[in-house]
C-alpha cells in the first residue's frame, strides 16, 4: 500500500480498469499510513472546517430511508419553515468567530423555489457582505441552473448534493428520486459555475464494492469536496435498527476514498461520535476536512475542541490551502 501511495503521489490515478479489491483486505495500518502520506504530499497539512445550519426542517416529500426529516418516516423530528435573516446571520457570526472556513445552509425538501428561493438569495447576499472571507455552500435539493446562478451571484461558491451511495444500490435507499436526478443536479451546479461538495453515507447495508463505486463516480465527476457520513441509525426510519459501523470500518473506507480521490477534501461528516477520541485517527488516515458543530438532526463535535485537537496534531486550521 505504501508503494501504491507513492505511485499516486507521483501522478498515477486509479480507475475502474484497476484491481481495487486490495482496499478491502489490505493491512489497515499500512492502508491508513499510505492514505495519510498521499494527503500530506498532495494536500498539505491544512484541515478544512465547515459547519451547517438546518434552514428548513422536516416534512420532506422524499422517502430516503436514512433520513429523520422525511415525511415517510416517523421520527418526531422538529418541523419548521425557512429561518429568517437575523437568525441565520447571528448563527454564522458565531461560527465564524469559532474559526470555520465554510458555512452551509441546508433545507429539507425536494427543492426550493418561489418566495423561499427569494429569501435564500437575500440571506446569502447578506452573509457574503458581512462574512466575505467564509465560503458559502448551498444545499437545497434539486435546483435549476438558473436557481444555482442566482445563488452564485449572491455570493455562493459551492453547492452540496450527495450521491449517497452507488448507482446500483441507490434504489434501496430512495425511490422518490433517482441516481440520474443526482447526477443532473451536480452537473447543473457545475454549469452555473459552482464547485460541488458531494459524498454519501456508509453503513446503510451497502457492499464494499458499492463504496468503491461511489468513490470512483465522484472522481470521474471531478468532485473536490467529498463528505462521508457514517450512518447514525435514527429510530423511526427504515434504517433505525441497522448495526453501527466500527472505527476500523470507517477508517478503511476513508483511506480508500483518499487513494481514489487523492487531491480532494475527504471530509468526515456524521459519525465522528463513534470515535472515543473525537476522530483523531481519521486525521492520520487521509482525512483533511470535517463538518464541525451540530449536524442536522444529530449533534456533532464542538468546534473549539476540534480546533484544539487538530492543532495538537500539528495540522493547520488557518485559512484555506
Amino acid at each position: 500500500m505504501r508503494e501504491l501511495a507513492r505511485e499516486i503521489i507521483d501522478g498515477r490515478r486509479l480507475t475502474r480498469e484497476d484491481d481495487l479489491s486490495v482496499f478491502e483486505h489490505a493491512d489497515l495500518e499500512e492502508l491508513a499510513a499510505g492514505a495519510d502520506e498521499i494527503r500530506r504530499e498532495l494536500c498539505g497539512d491544512h484541515v478544512d472546517l465547515c459547519t451547517i445550519i438546518n434552514g428548513r426542517s422536516g416534512r420532506c416529500s422524499e422517502d430516503c430511508k436514512f433520513c429523520a426529516q422525511s415525511s415517510h418516516n416517523h421520527t418526531g423530528c422538529e418541523q419548521y419553515g425557512m429561518l429568517g435573516m437575523e437568525e441565520v446571520l447571528a448563527d454564522c457570526k458565531e461560527r465564524v468567530a469559532e474559526g470555520v472556513h465554510a458555512y452551509s445552509m441546508v433545507t429539507a425538501g425536494r427543492t426550493v423555489a418561489g418566495r423561499d428561493l427569494d429569501l435564500l438569495t437575500e440571506i446569502y447576499r447578506e452573509l457574503h457582505r458581512q462574512f466575505g472571507g467564509v465560503r458559502l455552500c448551498a444545499s437545497h435539493g434539486m435546483l435549476t441552473v438558473e436557481a444555482f446562478s442566482r445563488l452564485r451571484e449572491a455570493g455562493v461558491t459551492m453547492a452540496h448534493c450527495n450521491l449517497e451511495t452507488s448507482r446500483r444500490n441507490f434504489p434501496n435507499i430512495c425511490t422518490t428520486h433517482t441516481y440520474e436526478d443526482k447526477l443532473r443536479e451536480i452537473r447543473a451546479a457545475q454549469e452555473a459555475g459552482l464547485t460541488v461538495c458531494s459524498g454519501g453515507i456508509i453503513g446503510m447495508g451497502e457492499t464494499w464494492q458499492d463504496r468503491v463505486d461511489m468513490a470512483l463516480e465522484l472522481s470521474e465527476l471531478g468532485i473536490t469536496s467529498i463528505p462521508i457520513n457514517a450512518l447514525i441509525p435514527v429510530k423511526g426510519t427504515p434504517f433505525g435498527e441497522l448495526p453501527r459501523l466500527t472505527e476500523d470500518e470507517i477508517i478503511r473506507t476513508m483511506a480508500m476514498f483518499r487513494y481514489l480521490n487523492p487531491t480532494a477534501y475527504i471530509r468526515m461528516a456524521a459519525g465522528r461520535c463513534y470515535f472515543k477520541d473525537g476522530g483523531r485517527r481519521l486525521f492520520a488516515s487521509g482525512v483533511n476536512a470535517t463538518i464541525t458543530g451540530n449536524m442536522l438532526t444529530t449533534v456533532g463535535n464542538n468546534t473549539e475542541q476540534d480546533v484544539a485537537m487538530l492543532k495538537e496534531m500539528g495540522l493547520d486550521v488557518g485559512g484555506e490551502r
